[in-house]
């Protein structure tokens, strides 16, 4: 199989999702709520100011205010809106697909004036493609130390903006070629501001390599994976039947929303944490996770000193729920609570071992106080309706950035005929 052709051929087709599409919307919404709250964080300040220091011609908003070149905005939205980390998650690659697409995509909805069902159809392409190329180059990619929301994601960023400037599929395939020769990012960089900026990075990559390819840009329309592609030299695993449903088998829909302001990899034994933590007493004696092994290079910091590091760390976050800090709360990240005594000495009767046949999604928890032994179990997976998965994220959208502000958000992404920039005017006022 021409693994770009196939890819191409998606990413300039019609779409047919009615559910996928309604996904769509609920990570729109999810995304501009995470960008809005994460405007005043130091990688959004920086990242804004350097680009609106350079200007340039004024055609995509920013989160925070002002207008710069779509690229620009590209990078500097992505970065924002991953800023809290608190945005979706696919476990297909183990990658944050909207904070990598959908900055793209509403760049060049901006710059060309495209109206809502294009630019949403773009953002649905977007994200599953970015997906599927993930599960494409799979797990020891992931291993090996890159940055799926980084990697894959420049490839779905690069069809929804080449999707929106009417690209066909030969030149889809040289922008996705172009892509492959430009996507990076690398998992070192978690718990620091290098993390969101990957994000960034991936956008911007889209906008670019779309906007080459349309302007007559020749590039190996195999990059992916042909000799010394893309695949080949960045430990992808070529896992057959990535692609397998393209177009008809949406992905996107099992798509996963985070309600803990922490990495995605920690809530498994967060949710079950908060089914028998009152069965703990103030001092259990011992606290177990059990997770998969692939999530001990990701969010396992055993003494985290910073609100970041504490993102990424099972022991911090397990301290957090036995004491009632609330964890969907970004507030309670600080560099302080990593040094609070009584949250340090929780932390540190937390065990956190592995089971490779727990499924990547799951965790169990086992809480030890005296005589007494609580256990509990969660999955991701566990189905949520989307009108209950709807209630959530409105929640949380109003609990990120106001009741009023959410309100507006929750009916600019719900509305029939859908307006980027009437979306794109919210995000600048925040």
């Amino acid at each position: 199989m021409n693994i770009t052709a196939t890819l191409s051929d998606f990413a300039v087709a019609p779409v047919r999702g009615e559910a996928a599409l309604a996904m769509m919307r609920l990570s729109l919404m999810d995304w501009a709520a995470c960008g809005i709250a994460g405007k005043a964080e130091p990688v959004a300040r920086i990242l804004r100011d350097m680009v609106l220091t350079e200007a340039g011609v004024p055609q995509a908003s920013l989160f925070g205010g002002g207008r710069v070149p779509a690229r620009a905005a590209a990078l500097v939205n992505g970065a924002t809106s991953h800023a809290l980390d608190y945005d979706d998650t696919h476990f297909g690659h183990i990658g944050h697909p909207s904070v990598a697409v959908i900055p793209a995509a509403l760049a060049v909805a901006e710059r060309t004036g495209a109206d809502g069902a294009a630019f949403l159809d773009a953002c649905l392409v977007g994200v599953e493609l970015s997906i599927r190329v993930g599960m494409w180059l799979g797990r020891a990619h992931y291993q090996t130390g890159f940055h799926q929301t980084a990697t894959a994601g420049a490839f779905g960023a690069a069809a929804a903006a080449g999707r929106l400037l009417g690209l066909d599929a030969q030149a889809m395939a040289h922008a996705l070629g172009l892509a492959a020769t430009r996507a990076a990012g690398l998992k070192s960089q978690f718990g620091t501001m290098g993390k969101p900026y990957n994000a960034g990075i991936a956008a911007a990559t889209g906008v670019e390599v779309a906007l080459l390819a349309a302007a007559g840009f020749v590039a190996n329309p195999q990059g992916l994976e042909a000799a010394q592609g893309f695949g080949q030299t960045h430990a992808g695993a070529a896992e057959a039947g990535a692609l397998r449903g393209l177009g008809t088998d949406w992905r996107f829909e099992t798509v996963s929303h985070k309600f803990h302001a922490c990495c995605h990899g920690t809530h498994a034994s967060l949710e079950a944490l908060l089914t028998i933590r009152e069965q703990a007493g103030e001092a259990p004696d011992r606290v177990e996770i059990t997770t998969h092994p692939r999530w001990m290079s990701v969010c396992n910091i055993a003494e985290p000193a910073t609100g970041l590091e504490a993102k990424f760390s099972y022991r911090m976050t397990a301290a957090m729920v036995l004491a009632d800090v609330d964890t969907g709360a970004m507030a309670s990240f600080s560099d302080a609570i990593c040094r609070d005594p009584a949250l340090v000495s929780l932390r540190d009767r937390v065990f956190v071992q592995t089971d490779d046949t727990l499924p990547e999604t799951a965790a169990r928890v086992v809480i030890r106080a005296g005589n007494r032994i609580a256990e509990a179990s969660h999955d991701l997976d566990a189905p949520l309706s989307l009108d209950r998965r709807a209630a959530k994220l409105r929640a949380k959208a109003a609990a990120l950035i106001g009741t009023d502000p959410a309100a507006r958000l929750v009916a600019a992404t719900g509305a029939e005929t859908l307006d980027p920039a009437a979306l794109a005017a919210l995000l600048s006022r925040g």
